[in-house]
């Protein structure tokens, strides 16, 4: 286990934040995690566990430990009559995963495609895109517990899966090391094409019979017209959760505001937080080096050497407009720290 300090993080986040770790240590597999765990001098340091750095804030430098988990490999465990079971490094890269199901047909993840980061950090926020999330194909996942060492499975129910959230958001946030993912993908396909502009990008794509494949590229073709590539400008994706508000609310808003773009949920209506924060006045809009991008005001972005903190004082406007102007509060989807 190589441990290094004062090592620069600007390249380990997708905003591209000039930030730094007082101690860096990487972790590839069980033995180095073990030895990890067992270094005392790293017992009462702040921990950041990081994966591929793409829901991410980072204020201030952190003056703890940044532990970045690596853990490679995607296996098929077995099959029976209707699923594959695949089990997955947590230090893999997520559409890279999700090309390697479309190729082998294993259906499930499909409109998942282009979503950034790694395997690991999949549960911790239940990732979910075009009316497909996480927990729809979730079957456990191995983690380590950081002060312990002791490793466990999690079940879906002990993940405790939200929108946009789990139990790794909360009361065990830091506490456990992902390591492994275990899904649950189809051998018959549940195509899903309902959601968003797919029907029309399908057609804009002139394709015949629909399979995950051409999902899958009508996803990538959508995100790629709408969403900044952040090796070319600092992002994080979608900054802010799309707020769920009651059916009477709903209702109400829907009675001020025609064209409010909504969608169902389990509980109420789900509002789209671009809606809102365009309707703000938003989209487009640049505070120094720190922005809402011209094409999506969900996402914002570095416009050149923003600090995490200016980026941060972004959001709290947009939050205090939307709150303003419509009584809804958004949350943050990007881990700030």
């Amino acid at each position: 286990m190589r441990v290094q300090e004062n090592v620069s993080l600007k390249r380990l986040n997708s905003f591209g934040i000039d930030a730094s770790a007082r101690y860096f240590v990487e972790v590839a597999d069980q033995e180095e995690v073990a030895a990890f765990v067992s270094e005392p001098h790293f017992a009462d340091q702040p921990l950041l566990i990081l994966g591929g750095g793409s829901n991410l804030l980072l204020r201030h430098n952190f003056e703890g430990v940044v532990l970045k988990v690596g853990f490679s490999g995607i296996e098929l465990l077995l099959e029976d009559n209707d699923h594959y079971y695949l089990e997955v490094g947590a230090g893999e890269n997520w559409h890279g995963l999700v090309m390697h199901c479309v190729a082998n047909g294993y259906a499930g993840i499909e409109n998942l495609s282009l979503i950034p980061g790694n395997v690991g950090a999949a549960p911790m926020q239940n990732i979910g895109a075009y009316g497909v999330e996480l927990q729809d194909v979730f079957e456990k996942l191995e983690a380590t517990e950081i002060r312990s060492g002791e490793y466990r499975e999690f079940s879906i129910d002990e993940c405790q899966f939200r929108y946009r959230d789990s139990v790794f958001k909360n009361e065990l946030q830091g506490k456990y090391v992902i390591t492994s993912v275990t899904l649950r993908l189809s051998k018959s396909a549940q195509l899903n094409t309902s959601y968003g502009a797919i029907e029309e990008e399908l057609e804009a794509m002139n394709i015949g019979e629909v399979d995950i494949n051409s999902i899958s590229q009508a996803v990538i073709n959508i995100r790629n017209s709408k969403l900044p590539d952040p090796d070319v400008l600092g992002n994080a994706g979608s900054f802010f959760k799309n707020p769920i508000i009651s059916e009477e609310e709903f209702l109400q808003l829907r009675s001020e505001y025609s064209d409010v773009v909504s969608y169902p949920a389990d509980t109420g209506v789900k509002i789209a937080a671009g809606w809102l924060i365009d309707q703000c006045g938003w989209k487009g809009k640049r505070i120094g080096n720190a922005g809402v991008h011209e094409n999506h005001a969900l996402v914002l972005a570095n416009y050149g050497n923003a600090t995490g903190d200016e980026i941060y004082k972004l959001s709290e406007e947009i939050l205090n407009s939307v709150r303003t102007k419509f009584k809804i509060t958004l949350e943050r989807e990007v881990n700030v720290v």
